[in-house]
C-alpha cells in the first residue's frame, strides 16, 4: 500500500541560484583580497609599510571573518518551506500520544501567571485528551509555583472544554481574552459562556495575585524531589468524549549545592524519566514557560511530519520558530531572533534539517534514548546506562499509554526516585543518554549529536504562529541572555565535539558547516575589536593598512565590503524585512559582538582552562515599563552594568577621535589617498553605532548613558591611544 504525504516541501530556486552565485563570487573576492594582504607585506617591494603586530591582528582578523562567512554560507545553499495537509491524519483514535514538558526555575523573573498560561495553553491543544499529558518541571520548588499549578487545573476544567466546543485556536486564556473574538457568530450561548469562563480566569489571577502577596514566593536550590499527579483521566463532566482534559503532574526535581544539576538539561531529563514512568508517551513537546501555545494545532502539524512515513523513520524532531507577541516594528535590539528563523533555519531545512532551538519543538522520545535501547542488552547493562529503576528500564520497551490512574499511584514513589540528585551517578544520563550536560546550550549541542547520530529533523513555519512569547526587549537583557548562549556555543567549539572536526563523516560538510558557524559566531568579538581599534591607532599615526583609492586593490576590499552589506540587504527585504530592520540588525551584531560575544568568549575560554564553573541565570521576563515604552518608540534604553557599557563607549569615543583626529592630520598634511579606507571605517562604525552617540552626548533622560560610565570609557579610550602611540613608536 503506497504512503500517504501528509506534508509538501518548495525548494526556493532562485533564492538558492543568487545564494550560490553569489558565494562564488564573493568568494572569489576575498581570495584576492588575502593574496593582495600577504603579497603586499612578504614579497613585494613597495609594500604596505605597517609594523608587524597592526599587520598580524588585522591578517588574522580578515582571516577569521573570511573562515566564519564561509561556514555561514552553507545556510544559503538549498533553502526550502514545508506545509502540512492536516486533513490527511489519521482518525483520532490512531494518534500517538504526546507528553508536553514547560520549564520555570523562578518565580520572580518567571512570573506563575504567564507559567500557568503556557500549560493552560497546552491543556486545551487540539489534540486527544487522552493521549495528552503536561509536565511542569519547577527547579525552584516554589510553593507558589505548586499552588499555581493546582488552581490552573482547577480553571481548566472551564478552559478546556470550552476551548474544544468552540474550536478555539488561541489556546492561551490571557491571550484570547486580550482582544474581541470575532470567530463565532456572537451567539447568546457563545457570549454567556464566554463571559462566564472569563469571570472565572479573572478569579484565578486573583488567587495568584493573593498567594504572591502572602509570601508564596519559596524558591529555594536545596530541596527534595516533590512530585504531584494533578488531576485524573476521568475528572471533568459525564461525557468524557467532549469535557476530559489532560493530566497534569507538578515535577520539581530534588535539588542539593552538592550535587550538579546541569541547568535546564538536568530539568528535561528528570521530566523524561518521570514521564516515562507515567505516560511513556513516543513524542514531547518542550516549552519555555512563557512561550505559550497560540494555535491549538500544532501538534497535529508536528504528526504530519512525524507519521510522514517517506521520513519519520529518521525524524528526531520537528522544529516551530521562536516567536514573540511583544515585538516592536523595528525591533531594535533584534529581541525576534528574526534571521535566524527566516534565513537560517529554512536554509538549514533543505540540508539535514534545522539545529534544536531550545523550545517549540516536537521531538521522538526514541531518539533521546541513543543506540542502548536498539541493541540486545541485558538487563545489567541497561541499568548501567539508564540508572537503577525497573520501572523505567520497562517504559524503554513500553509503546501502551496508561490510562489507569490507580496503578500510575503505585508508582508513585519510583517517579520520586528517579527525580533525586543522584540518580544519574555513573549512568549515561546527559552523556549518551537524553538531553546532553557538555554545554549550557543544551538545545544546540543535543540536536548536533542527534543530527551526528543519522537523525534528521524539520523546520515547521506555518502562517499563524504556533507558537509566542515575551522576548527581551531591553538591551541589558538581550546581552547578558546573549554572553550565556556564546559562552555554550564556543565551548562547544573549543570542544572535542567541535562540528567541523567531529561532524565530518557522521554527517555531510554543509551540515557541519552550519553547526561550526553557530558555535564559531563568538569569534565575531576578536576581529570587531581588532577593526575597530587598531585602524584607528594606525591613521592617527600615519601608517595607511588599506590599499590607495586610486590602486586596482581598493576595488576588491571595497567590493568585499559592499557585498557583505548587499547579501544581508537581499536576505532582509525577500523576507520581508525593511531598509530599517536591516540596518538594525546591523548594529545589535556590532554590540553584541564588542560585549555579548567578547563575555561569552571569555567566559568559554576560562572554562576550557578550568578556571571558572558554568553558570546559568535565568533572563528577566518581567518588563520594566519605562523600557518597554522606548522599546516601541525605537529608543535604545541604556540602563546596564558599566561592564556592558564601557567596552561599546569606548570604542565609540576612540573612533571619534580617530575620526576627526585622521581628518585634521589629511587637511594639514594630505594623504587622502592612503588613508580613506581607515576613514571610512571610522565613520562607518560612527553612523552604525549612533544611539550610543545619542545616549551618551544628547540625551538626559533615565534611559541616557550614566555619565559615569562614559567617564570610565574617556579614560579607557585615552589609556589605549598613549599605550597605541607607544607602541608604534618602539615598533617604528
Amino acid at each position: 500500500m503506497d504512503c500517504v504525504p501528509l506534508h509538501q516541501t518548495t525548494l526556493h530556486k532562485w533564492t538558492a541560484y543568487i545564494n550560490r552565485l553569489h558565494t562564488f563570487i564573493h568568494s572569489i573576492a576575498i581570495t584576492c583580497m588575502i593574496f593582495h594582504r600577504f603579497s603586499s607585506f612578504l614579497f613585494t617591494k613597495d609594500s604596505l609599510q605597517i609594523p608587524l603586530i597592526p599587520w598580524l591582528l588585522i591578517s588574522s582578523s580578515e582571516l577569521l571573518l573570511c573562515f566564519i562567512w564561509l561556514m555561514k554560507s552553507a545556510y544559503n545553499w538549498r533553502p526550502i518551506s514545508r506545509s502540512v495537509f492536516l486533513e490527511k491524519l489519521p482518525p483520532d483514535e490512531e494518534l500517538p500520544s504526546v507528553d508536553v514538558f514547560v520549564c520555570t526555575a523562578d518565580p520572580v523573573r518567571e512570573p506563575p501567571l504567564k507559567v500557568m498560561n503556557t500549560v493552560l495553553s497546552a491543556m486545551a491543544l487540539d489534540y486527544p485528551p487522552e493521549k495528552l499529558s503536561v509536565y511542569l518541571s519547577d527547579d525552584g520548588g516554589s510553593s507558589l509555583t505548586l499552588n499555581g499549578t493546582h488552581e490552573a487545573w482547577e480553571f481548566g476544567k472551564l478552559w478546556v472544554p470550552f476551548c474544544r466546543k468552540y474550536g478555539i485556536k488561541k489556546s492561551c486564556p490571557e491571550a484570547y481574552f486580550s482582544v474581541l473574538d470575532n470567530n463565532h457568530d456572537g451567539s447568546k450561548g457563545f457570549r454567556e459562556e464566554r463571559e462566564n469562563v472569563e469571570r472565572e480566569y479573572e478569579k484565578f489571577k486573583e488567587k495568584l495575585r493573593i498567594a504572591g502577596e502572602n509570601g508564596g514566593v519559596n524558591s529555594s536550590q536545596d530541596h527534595p524531589t516533590m512530585i504531584e499527579i494533578i488531576g485524573s483521566k476521568d475528572s471533568g463532566n459525564s461525557d468524557p468524549g467532549k469535557s476530559e482534559i489532560p493530566r497534569v503532574v507538578y515535577v520539581s526535581r530534588e535539588k542539593r549545592p552538592s550535587h550538579p544539576h546541569n541547568f535546564k538539561a538536568g530539568a528535561l531529563n528528570v521530566l523524561l524519566r518521570v514521564s516515562g514512568i507515567i505516560s511513556n508517551s513516543p513524542y514531547i513537546l518542550v516549552l519555555d514557560c512563557d512561550m505559550y501555545c497560540n494555535d491549538s494545532t500544532s501538534a497535529r502539524q508536528a504528526m504530519c511530519f512525524h507519521l510522514d512515513q517517506r521520513i519519520s523513520s529518521s525524524l528526531a524532531f520537528v522544529q516551530f520558530p521562536q516567536k514573540f507577541c511583544n515585538i516592536s516594528k523595528n525591533d531594535i535590539y533584534d529581541a525576534a531572533l528574526r534571521y535566524i528563523f527566516v534565513v537560517m533555519w529554512p536554509g538549514m531545512d533543505g540540508l539535514k534539517g534545522p539545529i534544536l532551538s531550545g523550545t517549540c519543538f516536537y521531538i521522538k522520545r526514541e531518539s533521546l534514548y541513543g543506540s542502548s535501547t536498539d541493541k540486545d542488552m541485558d538487563l545489567i547493562e541497561l541499568k548501567q546506562s539508564f540508572g537503577p529503576s525497573n520501572e523505567f528500564i520497562k517504559s524503554l520497551k513500553r509503546s501502551s499509554y496508561y490510562n489507569n490512574d490507580g496503578f500510575v499511584t503505585t508508582l508513585f514513589q519510583e517517579t520520586r526516585f528517579v527525580g533525586s540528585s543522584t540518580y544519574e551517578k555513573n549512568t549515561n544520563w546527559g552523556n549518551k543518554i537524553g538531553f546532553l550536560y557538555d554545554s549550557v546550550v543544551e538545545d544546540y549541542f543535543t540536536g548536533f549529536i542527534l543530527h551526528c547520530r543519522g537523525w534528521s529533523s524539520v523546520f515547521c513555519n506555518p502562517q499563524k504562529p504556533a507558537f509566542l512569547g515575551n522576548a527581551t526587549t531591553n538591551l541589558s537583557d538581550a546581552l547578558i541572555q546573549g554572553t550565556r548562549w556564546n559562552s555554550g556555543l564556543l565551548e562547544v567549539f573549543l570542544s572535542r565535539f567541535c562540528p567541523i572536526i567531529y561532524g565530518l563523516g557522521r554527517m555531510p560538510l554543509l551540515d557541519c558547516m552550519c553547526y561550526a558557524y553557530f558555535s564559531a559566531q563568538p569569534l565575531y568579538f576578536f576581529p570587531v575589536w581588532c577593526l575597530a581599534i587598531v585602524p584607528q591607532l594606525c591613521l592617527l599615526n600615519n601608517i595607511h593598512i588599506y590599499p590607495k583609492v586610486s590602486s586596482s586593490w581598493f576595488i576588491v576590499y571595497s567590493f568585499v565590503f559592499l557585498s557583505t552589506l548587499a547579501i544581508h540587504l537581499w536576505d532582509v527585504l525577500r523576507t520581508g524585512g525593511t531598509i530599517r530592520i536591516w540596518w538594525n540588525e546591523w548594529r545589535v551584531w556590532m554590540i553584541k559582538s564588542v560585549t555579548a560575544y567578547f563575555y561569552g568568549s571569555l567566559d568559554a575560554i576560562m572554562k576550557f582552562f578550568g578556571v571558572k564553573e558554568a553558570s546559568f541565570v535565568p533572563t528577566n521576563k518581567v518588563a520594566d515599563g519605562e523600557q518597554f515604552k522606548r522599546y516601541q518608540m525605537g529608543i535604545y534604553d541604556f540602563q546596564a552594568s558599566k561592564m556592558l557599557l564601557a567596552p561599546l563607549v569606548t570604542l565609540v569615543i576612540l573612533n571619534m577621535v580617530s575620526f576627526f583626529g585622521g581628518i585634521g592630520k589629511r587637511i594639514l598634511a594630505g594623504g587622502w589617498e592612503e588613508m580613506f579606507g581607515q576613514i571610512f571605517l571610522s565613520f562607518f562604525i560612527l553612523i552604525v553605532n549612533y544611539p550610543i552617540i545619542e545616549g551618551m552626548i544628547l540625551r538626559r533622560d533615565k534611559g541616557c548613558i550614566p555619565t559615569s560610565a562614559t567617564l570610565v570609557s574617556i579614560a579607557f579610550s585615552f589609556v589605549i591611544l598613549f599605550l597605541g602611540s607607544i607602541a608604534f613608536i618602539y615598533m617604528t
